[in-house]
């Protein structure tokens, strides 16, 4: 065996995710506040997927103001792009690969191994290139989120409950179609209700309750400590993460995890980040009257970009919240602590720390914004830490230029 494979066995302890350059400002607001593999497509965030096919401890190379929060271990790592979505294959392409090589897909770099006291990928120039011999599935735009999402819940599924056995229905009112394909994790509560796992399956987290009367259509993933409210109605290809509430009409879409959509109101092709609240009735469209591509604000470009799709609703960013009766038209992008309130349809791109709606913004002022998140934060009985506080405070100064009201007035 070379050194080389020595070098493999020893270094498979420890995957170092990084943030593309060319891939992570396309997946913004949601990289403002996380690295690429901490975000949710399936049932869990990339990073946890590779924990779980490979066994190693999962650390992250991303943007400065977000390490402290999302550390880098020390020692000599495999460096893997965050925007990879593991498949069967990769485990395998990956303990072929030697320390002086460099996995790429056309001018993607996939993977290779970084010392310890490499910062960046730039030793990877000296390298051998090898070239990956299929198409990886990459999360290279923020709509990638809710298309590739039904698919991602059946590979998360089977990796998630191979060799176990679900806790069972014993609610004498509950329809379930296709029991095969649901896998219930101890502590759930389901009452009268209707599972159809024909389409796909459906995984329902530890300590959630699925309400009387709701209708729910796989694939579709319920994660820990999430509620589904009574009379919902759920369509397939649909996430809720963890300590989340929802309920009126979903479909084909990924809430982040501790946000609530809890009410009357539709939203579809939309991606929800952490810590977001939708008022009651609020709905999102997500197909164009005259049924034309959707276009959705690309933070790359400082424009709208052809997205091809004909479904596309709304992207959501951290901490951003709705008031009741708010609708947002097709392809709406909402960035990171803004606050969208009053009647008609709000413009299409709402920058970061946004107040207002169809009449006007003015600036969510920091030190206001920061008193709501430690209130929100606080209900779920958590704190709001110094890391987290900066990286907002970060965010807010970065988004100044965005906020055009501010340089106008």
């Amino acid at each position: 065996m070379d050194s080389g494979r020595l070098f493999y066995f020893c270094l498979m302890d420890s995957i170092l995710l990084f943030d593309d350059p060319a891939i992570r400002g396309s997946l913004l607001p949601f990289t403002f506040t996380r690295p690429v593999a901490e975000i949710r497509v399936g049932i869990l965030k990339i990073s946890e997927k590779w924990e779980k096919i490979s066994g190693a401890s999962v650390s992250f190379l991303t943007q400065d103001y977000l390490q402290a929060k999302f550390p880098r271990s020390t020692g000599n790592a495999l460096a893997i792009n965050g925007a990879w979505l593991p498949d069967n294959k990769s485990l395998k392409l990956l303990q072929a690969l030697s320390t002086n090589q460099a996995l790429y897909f056309g001018k993607t770099l996939i993977a290779t191994y970084i010392g310890e006291t490499e910062k960046n990928l730039a030793a990877v120039k000296g390298k051998e290139i090898v070239q990956l011999e299929y198409e990886p599935t990459l999360l290279l735009k923020t709509w990638n989120i809710f298309q590739f999402n039904g698919a991602e819940i059946k590979k998360d599924f089977e990796l998630i409950t191979k060799g176990r056995k679900s806790a069972k229905i014993t609610d004498p009112h509950t329809k379930v179609y296709s029991p095969e394909n649901i896998f219930v994790e101890e502590g759930a509560v389901i009452r009268a209700a209707v599972l159809n796992a024909e389409n796909g399956p459906i995984y329902i987290g530890e300590n959630t309750e699925i309400q009387e009367g709701s209708m729910i259509r796989g694939p579709f993933a319920l994660c820990e400590s999430s509620t589904v409210n009574m009379g919902s109605k759920i369509k397939g290809d649909t996430t809720v993460g963890p300590y989340s509430k929802v309920g009126g009409e979903l479909s084909n879409s990924v809430i982040f995890g501790f946000s609530n959509k809890g009410h009357e109101g539709f939203l579809g092709n939309s991606v929800i980040g952490e810590w977001c609240n939708m008022g009651a009735d609020t709905n999102t469209s997500n197909l164009k009257n005259n049924y034309s591509p959707v276009k959705l604000w690309d933070y790359t470009v400082g424009n709208y970009s052809n997205t091809g799709l004909q479904f596309c609703g709304l992207m959501m960013g951290d901490h951003s919240k709705c008031g009741i009766n708010s609708m947002f038209n097709t392809g709406t992008v909402v960035g990171i602590g803004s606050n969208i309130f009053g009647p008609g349809f709000p413009r299409k791109f709402i920058p970061s720390f946004a107040w207002g709606g169809e009449e006007g913004f003015s600036t969510f002022l920091f030190p206001k914004f920061l008193e709501t998140a430690k209130a929100v934060v606080a209900r779920r009985g958590l704190e709001l830490n110094v890391e987290e506080q900066e990286i907002l405070r970060t965010i807010f100064e970065m988004s100044k230029n965005y906020r055009i009201w501010e340089t106008s007035s």
